[in-house]
């Protein structure tokens, strides 16, 4: 998606050849009118995917997700990474390390969000190491449904995750694919 990376090339700044910072318009303040351009086109991606419902992970994935699901006209639900005193009802959970964050998480999803039988695709912002994305296929797993197909916003291709998730036979698509950090420059696939 070329807008993206035009965006990315422009306010993205890269750490430590490991860490891509967008948070001028993907994950602290947002771009609307690039977040529904991402959700046209991962409606555009999936649209014969069958899905029934988008599931995401709190926070970064929101505004994609929802972007995706009106475009879709599907329902977006979002996995919590911490749980709240209103949560006191029958929940999937799933262990998820953030390599951003250097940190493991229990993400959550009440169970009346997510019935058997149903066709989820999944959105994220960001693919590195895979952990996210699967551990939202656990909680699709537990559910007793199925993944549609899994929506990347910017994949970090010299890491594991799309490795990982394409050997599960998951339906991968990301909106850019990053093959280097080099010099403080992203070098797209």
């Amino acid at each position: 998606m070329e807008l993206l990376k035009n965006k990315i090339r422009q306010e993205g700044t890269v750490l430590n050849n490991s860490v891509l910072k967008v948070d001028s318009f993907l994950n602290h303040q947002i771009d609307p009118v690039l977040m529904f351009q991402m959700g046209e086109e991962f409606a555009h991606r999936f649209q014969d995917a069958g899905a029934t419902k988008i599931l995401t992970i709190e926070s970064s994935g929101i505004a994609v997700a929802l972007a995706t699901g009106f475009k879709m006209g599907l329902p977006v639900v979002f996995a919590r990474k911490k749980k709240s005193v209103l949560m006191n009802e029958a929940a999937y959970t799933a262990k998820v390390f953030s390599f951003t964050k250097k940190e493991s998480s229990e993400i959550t999803v009440l169970k009346k969000f997510l019935a058997a039988g149903e066709k989820i695709l999944i959105i994220d912002d960001f693919l590195a190491s895979g952990e996210a994305a699967l551990g939202l296929t656990e909680i699709v797993r537990q559910a007793g449904s199925t993944v549609a197909g899994i929506g990347i916003v910017i994949e970090k291709s010299f890491q594991a995750g799309a490795a990982k998730l394409q050997a599960a036979n998951y339906h991968l698509e990301s909106l850019v694919r990053i093959g280097s950090f080099e010099n403080g420059q992203v070098l797209f696939l």
